[in-house]
């Protein structure tokens, strides 16, 4: 449904969508000088589609996928499992973004188990750029490193199989 006047397309399927559009219902309106010439500048035609060759994930809150975009490598793996569980909510939800956080973490992880697949043993320390770190920031890095010590062993010692057998006794 489009807006003759405007040119702007009504979305009723979108909760509060065009809540602005009424200049009655504007709090500046008393105030400003309204002429609507700030909107002639959003006509224009939408670019070609860029051709779709990978599952793209994109907002749900659009119908559909931007015009272009940057080149993309498909969703694949737990990663790609969390970032399409992330896309069925909406943006302004904890359930979109934190799954895309976990995701790029464990995205991580899967390309240093494909890297040692394929043969090739990564080089964390010169990487993760410690050599740097350790030249300019020693106790920094003395700091991040023992907190991931104590992080890998409370996680081993929360998953260890001797745990359940402690908690029995």
């Amino acid at each position: 449904m489009e807006n003759t006047e405007t040119g702007v397309r009504s979305r009723p399927d979108i909760k509060g969508w065009g809540i602005d559009a009424d200049p009655a219902n504007d709090p500046t309106y008393p105030m400003k000088a309204r002429t609507d010439e700030e909107q002639l500048g959003y006509t224009w035609e939408r670019p070609t589609q860029q051709p779709i060759t990978v599952e793209v994930l994109h907002s749900n809150e659009r119908p559909n996928v931007s015009a272009v975009y940057g080149s993309t490598l498909p969703p694949k793996g737990l990663s790609g499992q969390l970032r399409r569980y992330a896309f069925k909510y909406s943006e302004s939800d904890y359930k979109h973004w934190l799954p895309l956080v976990l995701a790029d973490r464990v995205d991580v992880v899967e390309g240093l188990i494909d890297d040692i697949k394929h043969g090739h043993i990564p080089n964390i320390f010169a990487e993760r750029g410690w050599k740097v770190k350790w030249k300019h920031d020693r106790s920094g890095l003395i700091k991040d490193i023992a907190v991931a010590a104590v992080i890998t062993y409370a996680v081993y010692a929360w998953l260890s199989p001797g745990r359940k057998k402690r908690r029995r006794d």
